[in-house]
């Protein structure tokens, strides 16, 4: 049965994964021991570093990609592995981001990808019989799972049956086993938040002669007799079950025993589980990750501490081969994971959260518990941001803004980052790419209630969004608010002349003689940025970030800008993507020069690496319409003659079922296909190829 606190229990425990993560991160093995953290930083009760934005964590990133299996294969049944390894294969840009590629035989998550590359299906792609027991072992197989249990709540044993059959991609033996405890434990977790129910829970899906089980059990022992004292249980645990004993970068049964001891010794107190996990050393992030999942469902939002909530701001970016999907909204994705649940439960899901949940667009109606969906002010000093619950235009919660003292002049902006720069980040941890969430011709609307305490002229506003190459801000004009009433605001992105858009919000500005000074309140509602997108893409605008020419993620291959242009470099099939994910019905277009090379191609409704239509030239004289579900096929084509180092005109427009393609605006192909109904676009090659991409151009249907 689904509990009445569903969804805000998930929105706590997926806080809780991303808390740990970031709070255990900055201490990760090998360059940091037990000891150092000690010595450095003592007693951790907070974050130990700040981070501008917090870059991409492969503990983020697997529990996120790997449950699209969901969406799909297991559409109307239970997940195999297999289901999963399809998603390994189709978010992962091969050798980049997602998890650590540290080589065959080394990261147990390269080898497995390797495996299935190559034809080696799961689960044999992750066993011991293939891969021997210390890669089978590591920990990977507990730390991409979280989002199993979440979606199956009050059942421990189909959540560890999900995270096993997930799992075992990549694990076995105690690999898979820390798998089945965490998803039964965070599972558990949603009836109850007594840790010594949810650790019986969690364990009673792992076998009783396991390691697994042995490390559990001399981590709870240790802790009947000395319940004090957490640092002499990380002392047994380097005599007894240390990392001379089970080999490895990141073995399971240590990390295993870190894990229990800080949901032992934290006794049910969500920051202080988290503070020890990452005071333990070894993989801390990833441990810190597990144990806040289960923690923060266990205590829900009231148990969170605002100092390791705030900077986390409801939002985390991620790298797998999607920018869009790339730049997550907590809330919002907390929403989706409560609807898979309702629907992995077969039970009825509630009206009003399938209303409130938006795949395709961005929506925040600011409903959840001191939500705040990355909305950001740009003058702290004048101006101080957080959710409220005192008015909201419809349900219960909004954004509350206090403005303090600012006098004729003086502005401040509320805005949401659609889109990052390399700049914005401090580090670059597993080199996110990213495609904007808001695009030329989309409308953006709000709610704003305006409540003044003082000043002779109301507070006044224009919506904007800002250019993220030229930093210019493309104001829509200055609208006074009325004071104790709602006003319904809604504006039509401006063309962006080719640049991409990295703040979309308002300019707050106050009208008030300093004699007088502007204070007061204003309260934000339904932000929304949807319809239908027209844009273009110029290639002079853009730069290098993280490896790849914004806004797009490439697979394979390499990229440069040369001028006006993106240009490609390839012995082998690659691919660059850009846009909605979801985005149905359009029509794009771009200048190609092929310089060598017998393909050249475009991409419409690509769904990841596996996933999506391609077509262009394809060897001398042809024309050719593929899909790529895992695996070419050859649709349709017709004779070409097209030559070398000449610029030609692609258009590709896909609608319906009905996908039709023009050179130079002659139109040489048109198919019916209904095997993919939304996707991404972007450029390719299913060969050796150099290529020129010029002036892409983008418009909804």
């Amino acid at each position: 049965m689904i509990p009445t606190n569903y969804l805000e229990k998930i929105y706590a425990g997926y806080l809780g994964m991303n808390i740990g993560i970031r709070l255990g991160a900055p201490v990760e093995p090998t360059i940091w021991t037990y000891e150092r953290i000690y010595n450095t930083y003592g007693e951790i009760t907070d974050y130990v570093k700040e981070f501008k934005n917090f870059a991409a964590d492969d503990d983020a990133n697997g529990p996120f990609y790997f449950l699209r299996a969901l969406y799909d294969d297991a559409t109307d049944r239970d997940i195999t592995p297999n289901d999963v390894a399809r998603a390994w294969l189709n978010y992962s840009r091969e050798g980049v981001g997602m998890f650590w590629w540290g080589g065959y035989g080394v990261s147990t998550e390269h080898t497995a990808f390797i495996n299935l590359k190559k034809g080696i299906p799961a689960p044999q792609s992750g066993s011991i019989e293939q891969n021997g027991p210390i890669i089978a072992e590591q920990i990977g197989g507990q730390i991409f799972i979280d989002t199993w249990g979440l979606v199956n709540p009050c059942n421990p044993k189909k959540a560890a049956d999900f995270g096993e059959a997930a799992a075992r991609v990549s694990h076995d033996g105690d690999g898979v086993n820390g798998a089945r405890f965490f998803c039964a434990a965070i599972s558990k977790a949603f009836e109850t938040s007594d840790i010594n129910e949810i650790v019986v829970a969690g364990l009673a899906q792992v076998p009783a002669d396991s390691t697994y089980m042995k490390v559990a059990q001399a981590v709870i022992a240790f802790h009947a007799a000395n319940p004090g004292d957490f640092r002499a249980c990380r002392d047994m645990l380097e005599r007894d079950w240390g990392y001379d004993k089970y080999k490895g970068v990141c073995h399971m049964i240590p990390n295993a025993g870190i894990c229990i001891l800080a949901l032992m010794y934290g006794e049910g107190d969500f920051n202080r589980t988290v503070e020890i996990a990452t005071m333990c050393g070894w993989d801390t992030d990833c441990n810190a990750g597990n144990v806040g999942t289960v923690v923060g469902v266990a205590v829900g939002i009231e148990g969170i501490a605002d100092k390791y909530r705030k900077p986390i701001n409801d939002s985390i970016v991620m790298s797998g081969i999607s920018g869009y999907m790339n730049i997550l909204d907590i809330p919002s994705y907390s929403k989706e994971l409560a609807i898979l649940g309702y629907r992995l439960a077969n039970e009825e899901c509630p009206q009003e959260l399938l209303i409130s949940f938006k795949e395709d667009e961005v929506y925040f109606d600011f409903e959840l518990p001191g939500s705040t969906h990355n909305m950001r002010l740009s003058n702290p000093f004048f101006c101080k941001l957080k959710h409220s619950t005192e008015r909201a235009y419809q349900g219960t919660g909004s954004l509350e803004v206090m403005f303090d003292r600012m006098t004729r002049g003086e502005q401040c902006k509320l805005y949401y980052k659609p889109f990052y720069n390399r700049d914005e980040f401090s580090d670059e941890r597993y080199s996110p790419t990213f495609a904007p969430r808001a695009y030329s011709g989309q409308k953006v609307s709000m709610k704003i209630y305006l409540d003044q305490w003082n000043g002779n002229e109301t507070l006044g506003f224009a919506p904007y969004v800002r250019l993220a190459k030229s930093k210019q801000d493309l104001l829509q004009g200055y609208v006074k608010l009325v004071n104790n009433e709602w006003l319904d605001v809604e504006f039509e992105i401006p063309d962006s002349q080719g640049d991409l858009i990295d703040e979309v919000g308002i300019v707050l500005e106050s009208y008030t003689p300093a004699k007088f000074k502007s204070l007061g309140r204003i309260f934000v509602d339904e932000f929304r940025i949807y319809d239908k997108a027209k844009y273009s893409i110029d290639f002079s605008k853009q730069a290098i970030h993280f490896g790849c020419v914004t806004p797009f993620a490439h697979n394979h291959g390499a990229w440069s800008l040369v001028d006006d242009a993106m240009y490609l470099m390839t012995a082998e099939p690659s691919e660059a993507y850009t846009g909605n994910y979801f985005a149905k019905d359009y029509t794009m277009s771009v200048q190609l020069n092929p310089q060598s090379g017998d393909s050249h191609m475009v991409a419409v409704r690509a769904q990841g690496a596996m996933r999506g239509y391609h077509v262009g030239f394809d060897g001398a004289g042809q024309v050719s319409l593929f899909k790529n579900d895992f695996g070419y096929t050859k649709l349709t084509g017709c004779n070409y003659e097209w030559k070398l180092n000449e610029e030609y005109e692609f258009t590709a427009t896909i609608q319906g079922n009905l996908i039709s393609f023009s050179i130079n605006g002659e139109e040489l192909l048109k198919y019916a296909d209904d095997t993919f109904a939304y996707g991404m676009y972007g450029v390719s090659t299913i060969t050796a190829a150099r290529t020129y991409y010029r002036n892409v151009k983008f418009i909804e249907i």
